[in-house]
């Protein structure tokens, strides 16, 4: 089990952008791991944003934030970023970070992985 602590959530005009981090902590050692954002705004089911895996490069993201958001990690400290770019209203969302115990792929639905964060606000005023 690993414990999944986000931050960097906030407020942000329409075209700003925010940086998430996602602190992992635990005695397993997270290059076992894949690790996913998802989102979940009012009213809509929890979706994939971006995911990766630490043991290998692969990187998945929803169509919907391609080209505009983009997860980094710093490895010796056990963080997940995820750099959000180009905001749009339509991103409003809580953000979550969640992990599973997993070598090979991304995983890319929500009831794949085990272990979740607390979650972070993330809100885009037009």
């Amino acid at each position: 089990q690993v414990q999944l602590v986000e931050s960097g959530g906030g407020l942000v005009q329409a075209g700003g952008s925010l940086r998430l981090s996602c602190a992992a902590s635990g005695r397993t050692e997270v290059s076992s791991y894949a690790m996913g954002w998802f989102r979940q705004a009012p009213g809509k089911e929890r979706e994939f944003v971006a995911g990766f895996n630490w043991s290998g490069g692969r990187i998945n993201y929803a169509d919907s934030v391609k080209g505009r958001f983009s997860i980094s990690r710093d490895n010796a400290k056990k963080t997940a970023y995820l750099q959000m770019l180009s905001l749009k209203p339509e991103d409003t969302a809580v953000y979550y970070c969640a992990a599973v115990r997993r070598q090979v792929g991304v995983p890319l639905t929500s009831n794949d992985y085990d272990d979740w964060g607390q979650g972070t606000q993330v809100t885009v005023s037009s």
